[in-house]
């Protein structure tokens, strides 16, 4: 990858023809959280998957989760619920290959990718993975926070991703395929910084003490 571009001055218009879908990353096993749904555990008085949709919503067309098992179990949170079509829990990347079907299946050109599991990501998100793929002229980008030492954290769960990508993720992940990162070097990814937060936005929840934590950042 390139060195990181950083969010600055006002973002460049959005192309017009470009039609962009949110895929909530929901098909994780949740080990370290005793297993289950750990994007249906409460915070803040509803949901941690509420506070997910909230802050996705605005910045994208429609909205998907993807999901594993009986999709009846989110039916309250009025989404579209696609599973992965590889099997045996192949990560993110499985995700955002369902995601990129529906999207295709419906008429979308991009997907932007956010986990389940992390309620504070920027309200900017979409504009800024936007502004760095048509700045760059990749088919995809990827966020980055800073760290506190210097360099940047990749944050390979949210991304854009252009759906002319999904025949080759498709061939990648039967290839065994498995790392965000191992797929999308290879094939130019744009990075952008989300600088300005007090706390790393792309936090997520993994453990029971991550989520006291999440309790105090609301």
């Amino acid at each position: 990858m390139t060195s990181p571009e950083i969010i600055a001055a006002p973002l460049r218009p959005s192309s017009p023809q470009a039609r962009i879908a949110g895929v909530v990353l929901a098909g994780g096993q949740s080990s370290r959280m005793g297993g289950g749904d750990k994007c249906l555990l409460p915070l803040g008085g509803q949901p941690i998957l509420s506070h997910v949709i909230d802050r996705i919503s605005p910045q994208v067309e429609a909205a998907v989760l993807n999901a594993n098992g009986d999709p009846a179990r989110f039916s309250a949170f009025g989404l579209p619920v696609v599973a992965d079509s590889i099997s045996g829990f192949a990560g993110p990347l499985a995700g955002v290959l369902a995601g990129l079907d529906w999207a295709a299946e419906n008429g979308f050109s991009h997907i932007v990718s956010t986990a389940a599991d992390s309620p504070f990501f920027p309200p900017r998100l979409v504009t800024g993975l936007r502004f760095a793929c048509e700045a760059s002229g990749l088919p995809m980008a990827m966020a980055h926070s800073p760290r506190e030492t210097g360099g940047y954290f990749r944050q390979p769960t949210f991304a854009l991703y252009d759906v002319s990508l999904r025949e080759n993720l498709r061939t990648a992940l039967q290839g065994g395929v498995r790392k965000v990162i191992q797929w999308v070097e290879p094939l130019g990814c744009a990075p952008i910084v989300f600088h300005g937060f007090s706390e790393d936005p792309f936090f997520n929840i993994n453990t029971p003490e991550d989520l006291v934590h999440a309790e105090g950042l609301l």
